[in-house]
């Protein structure tokens, strides 16, 4: 995790026992983005994919108490099976754009990119971040949530993690 000057850039890594093919394939196919993409406590309920450059993948997760988040993503660049890049943001279930319903004051939108490199079998995962658009109070609101950024992608890695194994069985 790096902060520069202006825009604050977050960074996570994490190697996968799986192959690169089977680890992209869980990112953007929806049958697997399903199994493992949400934050803990929540399960997916909605999942449209839409895989091409302008494409989007928006999706609905629901709290154990029944409340529900949505988000998307609209891809800009797809490299299978090397590379993934991008915008996202929360979501209504219209895939309208929203604000993050519990931080007045984060980016209305992110750029994400998403490498994957093949090791020996394994799969090296990077995940880079930064706000885009965004204002002062924004960039700050982001650069202040860096290590929970940290903390919620680790449970969400541990969860395809998980999947993988199971997926490979």
């Amino acid at each position: 995790m790096t902060t520069t000057e202006t825009t604050p850039l977050f960074t996570l890594s994490r190697t996968f026992r799986a192959p690169r093919e089977l680890v992209f394939r869980a990112w953007t196919q929806p049958e697997h983005l399903a199994q493992w993409m949400s934050s803990a406590g929540m399960t997916q309920f909605s999942t449209r994919l839409d895989l091409r450059p302008g494409g989007l993948f928006h999706y609905g997760l629901k709290t154990q108490d029944g409340q529900e988040l949505w988000g998307k993503w609209i891809f800009r660049e797809i490299e299978a099976p090397s590379r993934l890049v991008f915008v996202s943001s929360f979501s209504d279930a219209a895939g309208g754009l929203t604000r993050h319903p519990m931080a007045a004051q984060w980016p209305l939108e992110t750029l994400s990119t998403v490498t994957f490199t093949e090791q020996e079998g394994k799969t090296l995962l990077t995940l880079t971040a930064t706000p885009i658009g965004a204002s002062e109070p924004e960039r700050q609101a982001f650069a202040e949530a860096l290590d929970g950024m940290d903390q919620g992608w680790g449970v969400t890695f541990a969860q395809l993690e998980t999947y993988l194994a199971g997926a490979q069985a």
